[in-house]
């Protein structure tokens, strides 16, 4: 399974889009075997548990041309990579704390010509920039995530979804969503609603505004 599961769910890419998404899989395929940004388990199944995957929080929000997007904690360059080539015009900042994952994210973006991405070897609590939106793929706990990327984003709104942050997770969530108390409104919008898979069942988009 490869790109026709991505045209499965976005029929109108473009051809370079297409191209772009088809040469994730020999690259991540190729990277995977020097450095293990994929679980080796699961590599085979890269385009439907995790490009797939990845692509979810397009179908909650669609990212305005010239919009600032930061994939905290990127790992492997996800959901940032796969993002970035559904939405050429806007600009994505993908960072970790891990050096050599950074150097495999930023080979990809170069392999795949993709202009509007960048990753930096960064923590969050050092960037200065702001954001529209914070995304991140199973990095931590909501209560962290909130507090990571709350100072990181932009007060000027662009979006009919207000910024925050839009993170990807499973299992269940609801004593998460409760640590955060009334200082926080969080939404779980679950994937079964966007893609048929059943690997999918149990996994959500969550979105934070604070």
């Amino acid at each position: 399974m490869s790109i026709e599961i991505i045209e499965k769910y976005f029929n109108n890419l473009s051809e370079e889009q297409k191209e772009q998404f088809a040469k994730l899989g020999p690259l991540y395929q190729d990277w995977n075997q020097k450095i293990n940004v994929i679980s080796r388990k699961d590599i085979e199944n890269l385009y439907p548990h995790h490009i797939l995957h990845s692509t979810a929080i397009a179908k909650l929000v669609t990212f305005a041309p010239g919009a600032e997007i930061l994939d905290l904690g990127t790992g492997g360059g996800l959901p940032g990579i796969p993002l970035a080539i559904l939405f050429p015009e806007t600009r994505f900042t993908l960072i970790d704390g891990t050096r050599k994952k950074i150097t495999v994210v930023q080979s990809i973006i170069e392999e795949l010509g993709l202009k509007n991405a960048k990753a930096r070897h960064v923590r969050a609590e050092e960037l200065k920039q702001h954001f529209d939106f914070v995304i991140c793929r199973a990095v931590a706990s909501l209560d962290k995530l909130v507090e990571w990327s709350s100072r990181l984003l932009k007060s000027k709104e662009q979006h009919a979804l207000p910024n925050g942050l839009i993170t990807l997770k499973g299992g269940k969530l609801e004593e998460e969503i409760e640590s955060l108390g009334t200082h926080a409104y969080a939404e779980m919008y679950p994937l079964t609603d966007f893609f048929d898979e059943s690997y999918f069942e149990e996994k959500y988009v969550v979105y934070v505004q604070r």
